[in-house]
């Protein structure tokens, strides 16, 4: 079952590719000049290709970090 945050996203995500190409470009646009959405867009896009790379603990990593 969907959350209320998925069922939200697939209507927006079903606006947006009801638009015209011109009218989806100019939203697209716009959410890149605003630099919160556009880094907020970068963050999951990065997540999202990253998703299946093994994770370690986090107190590993810092002391990696330690040590150089």
């Amino acid at each position: 079952m969907k959350t209320t945050h998925q069922a939200t996203a697939d209507v927006f995500v079903t606006a947006l590719r009801a638009l015209r190409k011109a009218d989806r470009d100019a939203v697209l646009v716009q959410i890149a000049r605003d630099k919160e959405f556009a880094q907020d867009v970068l963050d999951l896009a990065l997540m999202t290709t990253r998703r299946k790379e093994p994770s370690r603990p986090f107190r590993e990593y810092l002391a990696a970090r330690k040590k150089r």
